[in-house]
């Protein structure tokens, strides 16, 4: 028989560990009272889907407005990017209640091999936005090659 080696303070380690490790987490996710606040940032929802003659992205954008958002193609991306910028403000008998939703967001996606960059259209509808990348057509290149 083997004999086994325990070590009664191990388990104590890692608790410690696991403490230190979500407050240091903690500090840096919560900024202090005194210091100016950091600026908030989001990550929308995506919902990607392809059909025989395009791609299509869409995009939860709720509140934010057609001039907020950036579109744009650079080195075979397709970057989305902006603010948004909420408001909502309530007078009643004895209160003030503003309530305020902000942050910047970018979302990346690499294009497809096959997507055509150069005819994308997007548009915004009820806080969607959607974007649409046509697929070029392919046309097969075969080549017969002669035998010498």
């Amino acid at each position: 028989m083997v004999p086994v080696m325990i070590d009664p303070f191990k388990e104590l380690r890692d608790i410690e560990r696991k403490i230190a490790s979500m407050l240091e987490f903690e500090k840096n996710m919560v900024a202090p009272a005194a210091a100016a606040p950091k600026e908030s940032i989001w990550m929308p929802a995506v919902n990607e889907r392809e059909d025989e003659h395009a791609y299509i992205v869409e995009i939860d954008l709720p509140g934010v407005k057609k001039e907020d958002i950036n579109v744009e193609v650079k080195d075979n991306m397709l970057i989305v990017s902006g603010e948004r910028k909420f408001k909502k403000e309530e007078k009643d008998k004895g209160y003030k209640r503003v309530e305020s939703f902000f942050g910047k967001f970018e979302r990346r996606f690499t294009l497809p091999a096959d997507a055509d960059p150069d005819k994308i259209e997007a548009k915004v509808e009820d806080g969607v936005l959607t974007i649409i990348i046509p697929k070029v057509e392919q046309k097969e290149n075969t080549k017969k090659i002669a035998i010498k």
